[in-house]
C-alpha cells in the first residue's frame, strides 16, 4: 500500500494526543510525496470542508512481532478494564491502520511541495498517509448513532500558568519561539488531561513536546497547571 504523504503537526510524541480527531483546534499539514504532489489530484477538492485520513500506526513499537490480543484496556474505561479490540480505537490492532475525520483549511503549492492543511487531526508527527478522501455530511454523519462508552465528549479542565510558567511563555513569545497560536493550541491539548487513566497523581509533574517545545505540568481532579516551559534539546 503505497504512502502518499506525511503529517506534519506538532505532536511529537504519542503522550499528549488527543484520543480523537477534532477535540483539539490544532493545525497541521501533510507534505505529499511524488507523484501524489500534483495540484490535478486536488482539483475540486476546496468544495468539500472537511476530510478523511486514512494513515498507518507508524510508531508503535514491535507491534508486527506481537501475538495478536484479542482484548485491551481502553483509557476511557480507566485502562484497567478490558474489552474486545475492535469495540475500541486502540491503536494495537491486526493492521495498524487509523481513520480520522479532519477540516480542510487550505491545498498551498510551494515549489515542487504539495501541502495539505488541515485543522483538528490527531496524528503524530511524521504520520504516514495512505488516502485522503471527502467526507460526506449526509452519509458519513449519523446524529443518533449510539456510541457505548464513549457517547459523551471528554470532559476539559481550566488550565492555569503559574508565574514561573507565565514568564517562560513571554520568554519564548518574545523570542519567536512559539507563537501566540501554538500558547493556545497547548491549552486545547492540556485541557483533555493527557494522563494516564490508571495514573492521576496531584503531586507528579508531567512532560510532553509540543510544537517543539518542552512543557511541564501538574493537575488535579479540577485543573490543570502548566509550570514551565523549556527548550527542546
Amino acid at each position: 500500500m503505497p504512502i502518499i504523504g506525511y503529517m506534519n503537526s506538532p505532536y511529537h510524541e504519542k503522550f499528549g494526543i488527543p484520543r480523537q480527531p477534532n477535540l483539539v483546534q490544532v493545525e497541521s499539514w501533510i507534505e505529499m510525496v511524488e507523484p501524489y504532489n500534483d495540484l490535478l489530484a486536488f482539483e475540486g477538492i476546496e468544495e468539500f470542508s472537511h476530510l478523511w485520513l486514512i494513515w498507518q500506526f507508524h510508531d508503535n513499537k514491535n507491534q508486527q512481532s506481537e501475538k495478536f490480543r484479542p482484548q485491551v484496556r481502553p483509557p476511557r474505561l480507566g485502562g484497567n478494564k478490558k474489552t474486545g479490540v475492535f469495540a475500541t480505537r486502540s491503536m494495537y490492532r491486526p493492521s495498524p491502520v487509523g481513520l480520522s475525520v479532519v477540516q480542510l483549511k487550505e491545498v498551498k503549492k510551494m515549489g515542487k511541495s504539495v501541502r495539505i492543511y488541515v485543522t483538528g487531526s490527531d496524528l503524530l508527527y511524521g504520520t504516514p498517509v495512505l488516502d485522503i478522501k471527502p467526507y460526506i455530511q449526509y452519509s458519513d454523519s449519523v446524529p443518533h448513532a449510539i456510541s457505548g462508552y464513549a457517547q459523551d465528549e471528554p470532559v476539559r479542565k481550566p488550565v492555569s500558568w503559574t508565574e514561573t510558567a507565565q514568564q517562560h511563555q513571554q520568554h519564548f513569545l518574545e523570542s519567536q519561539m512559539i507563537t501566540v497560536q501554538l500558547v493556545n493550541e497547548l491549552e486545547q491539548v492540556l485541557a483533555l488531561d493527557p494522563r494516564p487513566a490508571y495514573q492521576q497523581d496531584s503531586e507528579r509533574s508531567y512532560g510532553l513536546c509540543f510544537g517543539g517545545v518542552n512543557v511541564r505540568f501538574t493537575a488535579d481532579d479540577q485543573y490543570i497547571y502548566i509550570t514551565a516551559l523549556e527548550e527542546q534539546h
